[in-house]
């Protein structure tokens, strides 16, 4: 056998088949396909016959070449690793953030997200999509983890994502992580945070220059974003809306007059990094806070600080017109920190080297510099062409593509609980057409879950089906939310679309982003898990993939339908058709027609696998709650 990492790792898992080692150690019986179920394993027998499964099964395939359209066909498992990977293995009611008695975890870890990769294959996913996974820092840390956002060393990994038990690093099982995957035909892209740090970054020390300080006394205390009155924020909505970022309106004197200028020397307080100006002021590092729009009401980020991307002292504050739509005059090369730009644009190749990963979605790219963000693009591309690249975006535009992105998150989370804005979306895209690929899901890690306002449990399975199948004919890439085939319900963070109540009954110490957690493993809330369901629109969309990935203008119609709850979408390319039919109303059956051209004929459903005859240029359906069909036609009626 190849010595690889995934077979260093073996080899430390037989190490440890002690009968008496991990006694008490369980898993959640899903994971090796049995539903609603727990199972009583020694870890290093259990895990290693997961790895040795994963080489033979490679052991056993003939070699397929490198396919360098990998990402037009990407299905997404997105993977928040401490989360998705976390279980009360011993059986006690909580999850430790300490390693149990036998040396492993229960937060998740590497090792285990290795041997969810069967799982998640099974699902018919080809792409895990991982949130970031560097060194967190330890200052106005959140919760009893700590957020994955703020990042203290972004070429270190989170110690927290190893197993004590085996002695590997982190860096190691990260390794051994990629190999099982692309052994199993599986690509792996990571996410990477380049436009905020921690407050206590290791950058700090060696580069003051790249941060933003304030004045240390008791006005800088109680920081947070700069006010604007009504007059000037309607000014900025109005340039900002007509591209126009020529002297955009300032935040007030007396906001700028907050921040010192460079230099600044570190020194060590009491393990608080604390700077000095050249006139002896005392400074510290300026925490940050949502900038975009200028008056958004979102909690401070009190555990992160923006980089300071570039060096003109005019611009020397934190707000929208320095960290995201930035003036004009920061165009000038001359005002470039240049050599933040190089450290940044050489991240990403460093975890291609040593990590072998396919691609990368950037935190905050929107906020980036154009120019640093083309360069991080061309670096990454010059190393492998097919390197994919994602951007936190909300527009499918030519823009986007023509900065060499492959695919946004696009707005589908923010409309889906209301038919009629499901319908305006689809309709614009189809006039506009599609660029490039958007995110087919009703979720991600900062919205809230699609099953999170349904009182009613089997009321939010209704409605995941509907959007999933929903997503899955749409020109978009189907992206699964770790925990939706489960039907998870509970937040993992609270970015958008939450609430004031939201946000005072899921403090960041209640949230996953932030503390320990485990998805609802053993019992799946409840419920039927959604795997096979997702396994088999997973087959049919790969049937019909040319056409639903197509994005051309037209491309996408709504037929008319004679209940509203019943939805329809037509998607139509070269000469061929598909159309879905789905009830939006999670509660009740729905019953009612589409019209067709021809007089007579018949379809057939290719998910109830059933046959429904079209009389009199009519096609009557009737669909329980959620439920939703698929026919290809052979006419567009």
């Amino acid at each position: 056998m190849q010595k690889t990492h995934l077979a260093l790792l073996l080899h430390a898992l037989k190490s440890l088949e002690n009968p008496e080692t991990g006694s008490s150690y369980r898993v959640p019986g899903i994971w090796s396909g049995k539903e609603n179920s727990t199972e009583q394993v020694n870890p290093g027998t259990y895990f290693g016959h997961i790895i040795e499964r994963i080489l033979n099964n490679h052991e056993s395939l003939a070699p397929k070449p490198r396919d360098d359209d990998w990402r037009s066909g990407a299905v997404v498992y997105n993977l928040f690793i401490r989360l998705a990977a976390a279980f009360d293995h011993n059986g006690d009611g909580s999850i430790s953030t300490e390693p149990l008695p036998c040396g492993f975890r229960e937060t998740g870890t590497l090792l285990k997200a290795i041997a969810l990769l069967p799982y998640i294959k099974n699902l018919g996913a080809n792409t895990i999509y991982l949130l970031p996974l560097t060194e967190i820092g330890t200052k106005s840390r959140k919760g009893n983890l700590g957020s994955p956002y703020a990042i203290k060393n972004p070429r270190k990994l989170d110690p927290l994502l190893d197993e004590p038990a085996l002695e590997l690093s982190a860096e190691i099982l990260l390794k051994a992580f990629v190999e099982a995957a692309h052994l199993l035909d599986m690509h792996v892209v990571l996410e990477f945070v380049f436009r905020t740090t921690s407050v206590d970054s290791s950058w700090i020390k060696l580069h003051p220059e790249w941060f933003y300080w304030l004045k240390g006394n008791e006005q800088t205390r109680n920081f947070g974003p700069p006010h604007f009155d009504r007059d000037t924020l309607n000014r900025i909505y109005e340039v900002v809306d007509r591209h126009e970022l020529h002297n955009l309106p300032a935040p007030p004197q007396e906001y700028r007059e907050q921040f010192v200028a460079q230099p600044v020397t570190i020194r060590d307080d009491e393990d608080t990094l604390q700077g000095t100006t050249a006139d002896g002021t005392s400074c510290h590092i300026a925490s940050a806070f949502s900038d975009w729009p200028p008056d958004d009401q979102q909690p401070a980020w009190s555990d992160v600080t923006y980089l300071k991307m570039h060096t003109d002292e005019a611009f020397n504050y934190i707000a929208y017109n320095t960290i995201r739509m930035y003036d004009s005059a920061l165009d000038n090369p001359e005002t470039f920190n240049t050599s933040l730009w190089e450290e940044i644009s050489d991240i990403i190749p460093s975890f291609q080297d040593e990590y072998q990963i396919d691609g990368a979605m950037i935190d905050m790219g929107h906020a980036l510099p154009t120019l640093l963000k083309q360069t991080i693009v061309r670096k990454a591309r010059e190393k492998r062409a097919d390197f994919a690249f994602w951007d936190e975006n909300f527009n499918p535009t030519p823009e986007i593509r023509a900065e060499g992105f492959n695919a946004v998150f696009g707005s589908l989370p923010f409309v889906i609980h209301d038919i009629v804005f499901i319908r305006g979306l689809l309709n614009h895209l189809n006039r506009t057409g599609v660029a490039l690929p958007f995110f087919g899901t009703g979720e991600n890690h900062n919205t809230p879950r699609v099953c999170f306002r349904y009182p009613r449990q089997e009321a939010g399975r209704n409605h995941s089906i509907f959007i999933f199948t929903l997503s899955a004919i749409l020109p978009a890439i189907p992206f699964l939310h770790s925990g939706m085939e489960l039907c998870e319900w509970y937040p993992v963070n609270l970015g958008l679309n939450f609430t004031d109540e939201d946000r005072a009954l899921y403090p960041p110490e209640k949230l996953p982003l932030f503390s320990a957690f485990s998805f609802d493993w053993e019992k799946s809330n409840g419920l039927t898990p959604l795997n096979g369901y997702i396994r088999k629109i997973l087959e049919i969309r790969a049937s019909y993939l040319d056409l639903v990935l197509s994005g051309e203008i037209g491309s996408m119609t709504i037929p008319y339908t004679s209940h509203p709850d019943l939805f329809a979408v037509m998607r139509t390319s070269a000469g061929k058709s598909l159309l879905f039919i789905g009830n939006s109303n999670t509660n009740d059956t729905r019953e009612g027609f589409l019209e067709f051209s021809m007089e007579d004929d018949s379809l057939y459903d290719l998910i109830g696998e059933q046959t429904f005859p079209i009389k009199k240029h009519r096609l009557e359906v009737s669909c329980k709650p959620g439920e939703c069909m698929l026919f290809e036609l052979p006419l567009v009626p």
